[in-house]
């Protein structure tokens, strides 16, 4: 925790005086320097993706790594800076503790400058939140996270306080600015839109367009307005990319059935932020495949594995290679007014089941 607070601080300088934003033009740093910085940081994120090796559990969990560069608009803003994205932990007894323990490991290795979570730490109950605690204090980098769906319908008050015990600053619905290091970073919380919690205009209020911006919401769905607002990358989740992807079976259960555009991986465009011709906006959406399960553990084909996402801020698309280059969405399907208010009223029922059952103990 020492290592981590001395990484991290919010909205001031690592001296601890109040920070104002960076600027290229008026930095005591020369230029030449800094060029030559964000170049060597560049050539690191180059050779960490062409010599990374999984470890024997990363194998043995079939826990992949993947790697990406961050938005082109990112390389005037960003010297450099790596960003971890994990998601659908899912902590409980579907998914072994040991999986938990070996994607916190895979994460530290890769020495992110922030780890970045986008929901679903738990699995349907509270029996595991001491677990979950534990799993958070072990991230040596800071950790910030939103919600997701089970999170709620299994209390997110008591989920947040787990995370918070364990050192994590959870975002509902607000942003935050971050100093790592050298670097300003803005984060973006969308609180989980699936049980119908996410404040957009809450969440971006005060909204910062002099920083590099990402915005974390557990339904990538919400990319699209995020995009809007003048953020160029969001991570997500929810999905667990299917978690069967052969033939192609996570886009028709999870698209086609479940009405999801984004599925797995990388949609959209990181080489503009700024609106088309047409008047939509531009950006770029990354849909985490997970790390736990909620019902059922298996999961077969490359794109459904479970994994450890690294993007490399001041890194342009093209730099190295990557998993896999962006994809068109699918069609989707909003969903319905009965299906919004019967995933609300979820989670008032579930709530008031654990109430009684409280009770009865007493």
């Amino acid at each position: 925790m020492l290592a981590r607070a001395r990484r991290y601080t919010r909205g001031v300088s690592v001296d601890g005086s109040a920070s104002s934003p960076p600027s290229r033009s008026d930095s005591a740093t020369p230029a030449s320097v800094d060029q030559a910085t964000a170049w060597a940081a560049r050539m690191a994120a180059r050779r960490a993706h062409a010599t990374s090796r999984p470890s024997t559990n990363a194998r043995r969990y079939r826990i992949n790594l993947r790697r990406f560069a961050g938005p082109a608009v990112y390389r005037d803003q960003v010297a450099h800076l790596r960003i971890a994205h994990i998601t659908d932990q899912h902590i409980g007894r579907i998914t072994p503790v040991e999986v938990q323990q070996t994607a916190v490991e895979m994460t530290n290795a890769e020495r992110p400058d922030v780890v970045l979570i986008t929901g679903d730490f738990v699995c349907h109950s509270q029996a595991y939140l001491d677990q979950l605690t534990e799993v958070m204090r072990s991230f040596e980098a800071p950790v910030l996270a939103v919600l997701g769906n089970h999170d709620h319908w299994s209390g997110a008050d008591e989920v947040r306080h787990a995370l918070e015990r364990g050192g994590v600053e959870v975002l509902c619905n607000r942003n935050t600015v971050i100093t790592l290091g050298h670097e300003r970073l803005q984060i973006v919380g969308l609180d989980d839109a699936y049980t119908g919690h996410a404040r957009r205009e809450e969440a971006l209020k005060g909204l910062r367009k002099d920083l590099p911006t990402i915005a974390l919401s557990h339904i990538a769905e919400e990319a699209d307005y995020l995009w809007r607002h003048g953020v160029p990358l969001v991570l997500s989740g929810h999905t667990h990319g299917g978690q069967v992807t052969l033939a192609r079976l996570h886009e028709l259960s999870v698209g086609m059935i479940a009405g999801h555009k984004y599925v797995h991986g990388l949609y959209g465009s990181r080489r503009h932020s700024e609106h088309r011709n047409n008047g939509d906006a531009e950006g770029a959406v990354y849909v985490g495949a997970g790390i736990g399960a909620a019902v059922m553990p298996l999961r077969l084909g490359d794109r459904g594995r479970r994994e450890v996402t690294m993007f490399e801020l001041g890194c342009e698309p093209g730099e190295f290679a990557e998993h896999h280059e962006a994809q068109q969405p699918l069609e989707g399907r909003k969903p319905t007014q009965e299906q919004i208010e019967k995933r609300a009223a979820a989670v008032v029922r579930k709530r008031l089941m654990r109430e009684r059952r409280m009770r009865g103990l007493y």
